[in-house]
């Protein structure tokens, strides 16, 4: 049976505990066998990095350097438009052909506002979505009809993701880290710790390159 990958995107900005630890814990429980990291560079829906993508891009290294579970995709780092998550996905599915089981990462609050996303309807032809809980979101979708696509598609059997190369969509029980880069931005300019929040090597690029002063 061919293996279960999964792609985590994010700005990474920096990246953190919040980031790895959540998903280090669903490869365990749901048997992934790799999660590729892609940060991407020009995000569509949010405010630009204050790290350029180089930065980032070796933040993401120095943190993954001794877990072999992750590895780095920089594709949409060396793109200078807008990042669209379809897009990406079908690159990915015609990388790895039509039988891969593929499935994409995200936490509970996108999953809320999916609909929205560029050709969202595409995504799940080429991946299944993992979807990670987050405290304090609804597990409703405002629409009706968002709704009904959403019942149509959950699964509560994780094997399913393995089973099928896509199409799938699953509600992962993953614990909450209380941790996020903004947080970590705003502790830093402000000259408080933040060892406890990232990799040792992550907190120490940071220091040498002066970010988030």
């Amino acid at each position: 049976m061919t293996k279960l990958q999964a792609l985590f995107g994010g700005t990474f900005d920096p990246i953190h505990y919040g980031h790895l630890k959540p998903v280090e814990i669903l490869a365990n429980q749901i048997g992934l066998s790799r999660i590729i990291i892609m940060p991407n560079n020009v995000p569509p829906h949010r405010p630009q990095p204050e790290a350029t993508s180089d930065q980032r891009k070796h933040m993401v290294e120095l943190a993954i350097a001794d877990k072999p579970l992750f590895v780095l995709d920089e594709r949409e780092l060396r793109r200078d438009m807008p990042s669209y998550t379809a897009q990406t996905l079908k690159e990915w599915r015609d990388e790895e052909g039509p039988e891969a089981p593929l499935a994409f990462i995200i936490g509970q609050d996108s999953l809320l506002t999916f609909p929205t996303w560029y050709q969202y309807d595409t995504i799940l032809d080429n991946a299944h979505l993992i979807v990670t809980r987050r405290p304090g979101y609804p597990m409703t979708m405002q629409q009706p009809e968002h709704q009904q696509w959403l019942d149509d598609r959950l699964t509560l059997r994780s094997e399913d993701l393995h089973e099928q190369p896509a199409g799938k969509i699953f509600l992962a029980e993953t614990p909450w880290f209380d941790i996020s880069a903004t947080i970590i931005r705003e502790r830093l300019q402000n000259g408080k710790s933040c060892d406890e929040m990232m990799p040792a090597p992550v907190l120490e690029y940071i220091m040498q390159q002066g970010l988030y002063r």
